[in-house]
């Protein structure tokens, strides 16, 4: 049996269990919470919800980390009470520091708008392996691109392709030039004045919100799962992409059950590649644009 843990029993985590046992995917998903009473009864909740949805994945709620063990995947989210920008901090980091050594391996999804610098620290002091660590977040804002292109264009979602790199929140770059409706370049569909209302409009998209962030890391957790073959924008540790040896961003990739598969840097014009390094820089000091 496949089981995904999600630590924190916040709006994000539960938003990630809901959505997981909602797609039927995973045998059972695991909702870790230091309020063991919240976490097993928003856990019993979602079940009984399966009743009514017609899924039929296990959950349960507890306040032991140590069940963790054996979990494919381990999502993590927010505590119940707090923010739903996640995990974060030196608390993000001792709770992570306990949590890994339990992991085997297993992949971690970090769900929050604010964990890249809990992901950063993961990578230089934990030393865990970039392969695992895996922000969704950035795929939850990619998913909002995508709509508001598809509204502009009178199209579906499904048909438009975006590509989006740098970091949140203040480094997200959309490359404009490659994206694409029901496989046209985006200038063949719309009108110049509509491209630059839609550039206009995506600083407002990020953060995402609770139910979207928790989708998206649902949809990351299952992809690892089961090898996904569609690519994936995530957050992860830099290892010399676009001339950037540390720190985190966001890349194109494909998923399996270890982790990143593969990485797909893509082909920047000079231009492109300016807009990023800045990005990538300014926000890893903590500057803005």
């Amino acid at each position: 049996m496949i089981t995904v843990a999600v630590v924190g029993a916040g709006e994000v985590g539960g938003a990630t269990a809901h959505a997981l046992a909602a797609r039927d995917s995973v045998g059972r998903v695991l909702l870790i919470d230091p309020s063991a009473k919240v976490a097993a009864g928003k856990a019993l909740d979602i079940q009984q919800a399966g009743a009514v949805a017609g899924f039929h994945t296990r959950l349960e709620g507890t306040d032991d980390f140590t069940r963790a063990i054996g979990c494919a995947v381990c999502v993590i989210a927010d505590r119940f009470g707090s923010d739903s920008s996640g995990w974060a901090g030196d608390d993000g980091l001792a709770m992570l520091g306990r949590l890994v050594p339990l992991l085997s391996g297993a992949p971690l999804v970090f769900a929050g708008s604010r964990q890249e610098e809990l992901l950063d620290r993961a990578s230089r002091e934990l030393q865990v392996s970039r392969s695992r660590l895996i922000g969704s977040a950035s795929e939850a804002f990619r998913s909002a691109v995508r709509a508001i292109v598809a509204l502009e264009a009178g199209c579906s979602p499904g048909d438009v392709s975006v590509a989006v790199l740098g970091r949140p929140p203040d480094g997200l770059v959309v490359l404009w030039s490659d994206v694409s409706i029901a496989g046209h370049g985006i200038a063949h569909r719309l009108e110049p004045v509509q491209i630059t209302r839609l550039e206009t409009m995506v600083d407002r998209l990020w953060p995402p919100g609770p139910y979207a962030l928790g989708l998206a890391a649902a949809q990351v957790a299952e992809a690892i799962t089961t090898s996904s073959r569609r690519t994936w924008s995530v957050v992860t540790a830099l290892a010399g992409e676009f001339g950037v040896k540390e720190g985190v961003g966001i890349l194109p990739t494909s998923l399996a059950p270890r982790g990143i598969a593969a990485v797909f840097a893509p082909e920047l014009t000079g231009r492109e590649r300016v807009s990023v390094q800045t990005a990538l820089n300014v926000t890893a000091t903590g500057g803005r644009r």
